[in-house]
């Protein structure tokens, strides 16, 4: 590989991990990792403090490390976004923005940026939704990420930049907490279901929702940019898919293991980000362009995520 990894957002859900793999590939000196504060975590490889809206420090950051390489993982969440809609409209397409303009002046040369289910709206299909279909978001989120798939595409066909792209749908992963996600609960119930063998959901029983174990995630993220360019027919985004349950489902899957684990309802505003989201995804563009195909069902997601945060919560 020529030049280096700069992972922005490294200190998140998904950045944590992806770092983590990144370096196992790549070499720890080779790969990056950047958040606007400090990291929790130590670290076994360079770390700088970016803030991604800062056009100048980005470029000293890629100058100083030979940086060919991005991963732009920098966002506010669904929830959190909701809360502060003028902030997250200007962190998500500006720190899009110049990530894209370092493309288009040949200072990098490739670029993952993701998108969300949160493209899609009411009007879109639910059930296996698929890549091309109607777009109507109703959040701050959804908008800025439909926004971004399209600016994704016009940097491709306008100034050649090699820019790709997935749609994540809600992730679940146990080496970080939750980030502001409507999809959240997937997590929290795991830690709750442990540490109070109780939970609150704030989405009722049967909201079916597209979710995948991390693991699968950094899987199809580092797939995409190992894949050739020819393969890279969609320069938008491309539809994942994992599993798809409700937690209803993902607590009957908790109560084989934990049998006196109890859930209450108590649906807040995130019901209805939920209610304007797909159910299941279609993904056969990602299993025909790059052959994608998740690894992890829910009766193995549940398994792995009550072994390991039993282990770390009583350490």
């Amino acid at each position: 590989m020529e030049g280096r990894v700069l992972v922005i957002g490294s200190s998140g859900q998904i950045g944590t991990e992806l770092v983590e793999e990144l370096r196992t590939l790549y070499g720890n000196d080779n790969v990056i990792a950047s958040d606007i504060r400090e990291p929790q975590i130590e670290q076994t490889g360079p770390f700088e403090i970016l803030d991604i809206l800062n056009k100048v420090q980005l470029l000293e950051i890629v100058e100083k490390h030979n940086v060919k390489q991005v991963y732009l993982l920098a966002a506010l969440l669904s929830a959190t976004a909701e809360k502060n809609p003028a902030f997250g409209w200007d962190l998500n397409m500006n720190s899009l923005f110049n990530v894209l303009d370092l493309g288009k002046d040949k200072i990098i040369d490739k670029i993952f940026w993701p998108s969300s289910i949160a493209v899609f709206g009411p009007t879109t299909p639910q059930q296996n939704t698929p890549q091309y279909t109607i777009m109507e978001p109703t959040t701050v989120y959804g908008i800025s990420k439909q926004a971004g798939e399209r600016w994704c595409e016009y940097y491709f066909e306008k100034y050649g930049v090699d820019v790709r792209s997935i749609r994540y749908p809600g992730l679940i992963g146990y080496k970080s907490k939750p980030g502001g996600g409507t999809t959240d609960y997937a997590v929290d119930i795991f830690y709750q279901a442990i540490l109070t063998q109780k939970y609150e959901c704030f989405l009722s029983e049967d909201t079916t929702l597209p979710m995948m174990f991390m693991s699968d995630a950094i899987k199809a993220t580092i797939s995409i940019m190992e894949s050739e360019k020819s393969e890279i027919q969609i320069r938008s985004s491309y539809n994942v898919s994992g599993i798809s349950f409700s937690p209803k489902e993902i607590t009957q899957e908790i109560q084989k293991s934990i049998p006196d684990f109890k859930i209450s309802y108590e649906p807040d505003y995130r019901q209805d980000i939920a209610n304007s989201w797909p159910q299941s995804i279609d993904d056969e563009y990602a299993n025909k362009d790059w052959s994608w195909k998740p690894d992890i069902d829910l009766n193995k997601l549940s398994n792995i995520m009550l072994n390991n945060l039993k282990l770390i919560l009583k350490s």
